[in-house]
């Protein structure tokens, strides 16, 4: 709309005297305000007055807010070994187990029984008489007996191959313990390591979001200042919509993954020492040899040194049953007192001390014993199988997880320059489509390529880590060097 100069000059008085007005009322307020202002000071400075100085006798700071502690690998892993549960049966398995040797030997040790009896009798009796006659009478009398026996097993060959049994046994016992105590390390190391893993998804899930929100604003400014276009701001919205869906569920796999570690160390793991890629070191497994590796598991691996006690258990099996046909021997030495033991003795008293031997010998059975031998014969088979079936399948996993790491070293690594690379595109793409020569979905494209790339890296960083775990658990190597050696590449 256009105005004249006379109009304006016309108008010119009016808005004058109006703008002196305003000045004249708002220069009135601003005196009342400083008035009622110094009158509040005024008023609370007599309230004080009153009131006098302030008690400070009962007031009380509030505590400061408890920090949990932060939990490292190395923590958890011992927090693991005394309160993981699995653990704990497994020693205590193990302590049933090595009692078992004991109860054998017990077997081929002198056996000593003490036999005490007291007994009233009440004897009614019908002999000939003087005359020939019959003659009754009744008689009561106490009788009692002690006797104390030892018995010495001198051949018995089923004790003896049980006794061998049993110290098989209790290797075993100990070679599951071992294991468990491997597995440990590996389900600890597992359960840690995916929930850094889990936390690093979240936080890219989360720095995507911030982009994606940045492009939306930007859009919309774009369309209101009236160089963009309304299906940049849909397009914005709906990847801004999907990552709040994604962001729900990385949030919940955070949760699941920290009480997956909490129910292994039962404590609480809110705040885990998080990996330094700087100080991670890249390098293959030492010796650089899988064979050396296969090797190793061989003689260390405790699921190979349980499968060969439960092979040595089965065969002290076959001697057992093959005892049924073998005699057996003892020495035994007994001394017993007894007093009115019989009706022809009342009131009579003996102590007798006896040494001597029993033996017996099996001479038919129904062919039981030949069918106990088959049996052994037929788990021994089994067991052996199983074995060999073990080491077969022990030597993949090796070099399953050995290639995992030598591999693992070139795919880290290259996705490091992936992620150097999506990021140069990221740049790129946002000036080029703040210059109007790409679109915003290209943008917001290498945007979720940059996020991808993150994602790839943290996984394979940590399959690389918990490949080398695994590794030196195969072989039955120490257990706290791996984790010993992944606890100093963590954040302290």
């Amino acid at each position: 709309m256009k105005h004249s100069h006379s109009q304006v000059r016309a108008a010119s008085p009016r808005l004058r005297r109006l703008a002196a007005a305003c000045i004249v009322c708002c220069g009135a307020l601003g005196a009342a305000s400083l008035s009622m202002a110094q009158t509040s000071n005024s008023v609370d400075r007599a309230l004080s007055a009153l009131a006098g100085p302030p008690d400070t006798r009962n007031t009380m700071q509030a505590p400061p807010l408890p920090t949990v502690p932060r939990l490292d690998l190395r923590g958890a892993y011992q927090a693991a070994l005394e309160q993981d549960a699995l653990m704990r049966s497994a020693r205590a398995g193990a302590e049933a187990r090595r009692e078992r040797l004991p109860q054998a030997r017990a077997q081929l040790l002198p056996n000593i029984g003490l036999s005490v009896s007291r007994n009233s009798n009440k004897l009614d009796a019908t002999v000939p008489g003087p005359l020939g006659s019959p003659f009754s009478y009744r008689q009561n009398y106490v009788s009692s007996s002690q006797a104390l026996t030892l018995r010495q097993p001198l051949f018995r060959k089923y004790q003896l191959a049980d006794y061998r049994q049993a110290q098989s046994q209790v290797d075993e016992a100990n070679a599951n313990l071992e294991r468990e105590l491997q597995n440990v390390s590996v389900r600890v190391a597992s359960a840690y390591l995916e929930a850094l893993l889990t936390s690093d998804q979240l936080a890219l899930v989360l720095s995507q979001k911030t982009a994606y929100a940045t492009q939306l604003d930007a859009a919309r400014k774009r369309l209101t200042a009236g160089s963009g276009t309304r299906t940049d701001v849909d397009e914005a919205s709906a990847a801004l919509d999907m990552n709040v869906a994604q962001e729900l569920e990385a949030r919940q796999n955070v949760d699941f993954t920290l009480r997956q570690l909490q129910t292994i160390t039962n404590q609480p793991t809110g705040n885990l020492a998080t990996l330094d890629e700087a100080r991670m070191l890249l390098a293959p497994p030492s010796p650089n040899r899988v064979e050396h590796w296969i090797e190793q598991s061989e003689i260390h691996s405790p699921e190979i040194q349980a499968l060969q006690a439960q092979r040595n258990a089965a065969r002290e099996e076959i001697e057992k049953a093959r005892a049924g046909h073998y005699p057996t021997l003892d020495a035994i030495a007994q001394i017993s007192r007894t007093e009115s033991d019989t009706v022809t003795a009342v009131n009579n008293r003996y102590t007798n001390r006896s040494f001597g031997f029993q033996f017996n010998l099996p001479l038919f059975s129904g062919g039981y014993v030949n069918s106990t031998v088959r049996q052994a014969l037929a788990d021994l088979e089994r067991i052996e199988q199983s074995l060999e079936a073990t080491r077969r399948d022990l030597g993949l996993r090796i070099h399953k997880e050995f290639r995992s790491i030598t591999e693992g070293v070139l795919r880290v690594r290259a996705l490091e320059q992936a992620v150097r690379s999506a990021e140069q595109v990221v740049i790129s793409n946002r000036r080029s489509y703040e210059a109007g020569s790409r679109t915003l979905m290209e943008a917001l494209n290498a945007e979720q390529s940059l996020v991808s790339a993150r994602r790839d890296l943290a996984q394979a960083r940590y399959v690389y880590l918990l490949s080398r775990v695994r590794l030196q658990a195969l072989a039955g190597g120490p257990k706290e060097d791996t984790i010993n050696e992944i606890n100093a590449w963590l954040r302290p």
